[in-house]
């Protein structure tokens, strides 16, 4: 017991040292100016749907198979395994949420959606833990089976059913959604009375107590879950040691192959959990191609978060907002932030060339320069054209992995085979 937290210690030392340079009063303080500028913005430009409660509980619906997804790359990555098979295992989850579902209720298709990316995980996990298949060719391979395995199974089990096909389950039956008696309506009166800085407030309370699904209540407790696990026990010290120096892990006696497995297999349940988000909440049937691509998103946020849940439920929120954005014709609400982003831009280059002053005045010339055009777009316009509105998710996504990967620290040993006996 000793041994495993001595490892895990100098793990969480060398791999978590940078996130405890800054205080935890540091975060509240950017969530409080990000409200602030956000309720600004809303006041000066009259696109009050940038938080209203309605388009903050789309993006919270549309994060959660994505944050779901991420989660399991967590374990699997810090466990110093990577996984981009989620895709694969979302695929898989989707049709045991659809089939389990049909026959034995929705909480049947929870369980039916975590042991089918169990079994998606498995395969990974044997793949690279017990034969040492490279981490990347075994993702890719249970992506494609991941995807051929269902397309078969909805052939052969949904062909012939009412409203059923071979594309397609029928109609299946919905989760209970809850809200918290009495305080929806109050704060929704706030909200229309559109008050700076109240009603944007009350439309995120609104919005985080009304008509929210269980299984999103549990998604959300997975997150809290997973960080207590990984950063306050003696197992969760174990797999990140086992991420970060198998061999010296080994030499403590920690069973590496033992505690790879088991993080493996909870990232598959954790991305079939997301596809079965996908049939249970998000459409309440099993549709082929469903996923969208949405585990590599979920790889992407949880890159973004540098491999921490809170980071990557950051992650996930802003790929959840932007694709409800975008589902509303929110062309109004992207032209709101092109005034932040135009006035940020120019206030960027000043603050630069101020604090350089022998900077590189050309680089500085153009920053002002594109800060003017966007406010120039801004002033010119009503909404944005809905043509660049569906391209933002995307747009978010690669603005994300290009600035956040300055910073990305990964577990040292991440994507490396482990053999039994190496430690020297």
């Amino acid at each position: 017991m000793s041994s495993g937290l001595q490892v895990g210690s100098t793990v969480e030392t060398e791999a978590d040292g940078a996130a405890r340079r800054r205080p935890t009063w540091f975060w509240y303080a950017v969530v409080g100016a990000a409200l602030v500028v956000v309720s600004t913005i809303r006041v000066l430009t009259g696109a009050h749907d940038i938080d209203s409660s309605g388009a903050l509980m789309a993006a919270t619906a549309l994060a959660m198979p994505i944050g779901l997804a991420g989660l399991g790359g967590l374990w699997s990555e810090r466990a110093g395994v990577v996984n981009i098979g989620l895709e694969g295992m979302m695929i898989l989850g989707t049709w045991g949420a659809a089939f389990f579902g049909c026959y034995y209720g929705p909480w049947a298709g929870i369980l039916g959606a975590i042991g089918m990316g169990i079994v998606g995980g498995a395969v990974h996990a044997l793949a690279t833990v017990v034969f040492g298949v490279d981490h990347i060719v075994s993702g890719v391979a249970v992506n494609l089976l991941g995807a051929g395995a269902a397309s078969y199974l909805a052939v052969r089990t949904f062909s012939g059913l009412p409203s059923g096909g071979p594309t397609q389950s029928p109609p299946l039956a919905q989760l209970p959604f809850i809200s918290i008696p009495g305080v929806g309506d109050a704060l929704k009166s706030i909200e229309e009375s559109r008050i700076w800085l109240a009603a944007d407030l009350a439309a995120i309370l609104r919005a985080l107590t009304t008509n929210l699904n269980i299984l999103t209540v549990i998604g959300i407790g997975l997150f809290v879950l997973t960080w207590w696990v990984l950063w306050r026990t003696p197992f969760g010290l174990r797999v990140r040691a086992c991420g970060e120096k198998p061999q010296a892990a080994e030499t403590l006696g920690v069973d590496v192959y033992r505690h790879k497995l088991i993080a493996v297999l909870i990232s598959g349940g954790l991305a079939g959990l997301a596809g079965g988000f996908l049939v249970l909440v998000a459409s309440n049937l099993y549709r082929e191609g469903q996923t969208g691509g949405r585990g590599y998103i979920g790889l992407a946020a949880m890159l973004f978060g540098n491999w921490r849940p809170g980071g990557l439920a950051g992650g996930a929120a802003l790929f959840g907002y932007t694709d409800a954005i975008q589902l509303r014709g929110g062309g109004d609400v992207v032209r709101a932030y092109l005034l932040p982003i135009g006035l940020g831009l120019v206030a960027w280059a000043v603050w630069s060339l101020w604090r350089k002053r022998q900077g590189k005045p050309v680089i500085g010339a153009l920053q002002v320069a594109l800060g003017v055009l966007v406010l120039v777009w801004f002033s010119l316009i009503d909404r944005v054209p809905d043509e660049f509105t569906r391209m933002l998710p995307y747009v978010a996504t690669l603005l994300v992995l290009a600035f956040a990967s300055q910073k990305l620290r990964m577990p040292a040993a991440d994507g490396q085979v482990y053999r039994k006996g190496e430690a020297k």
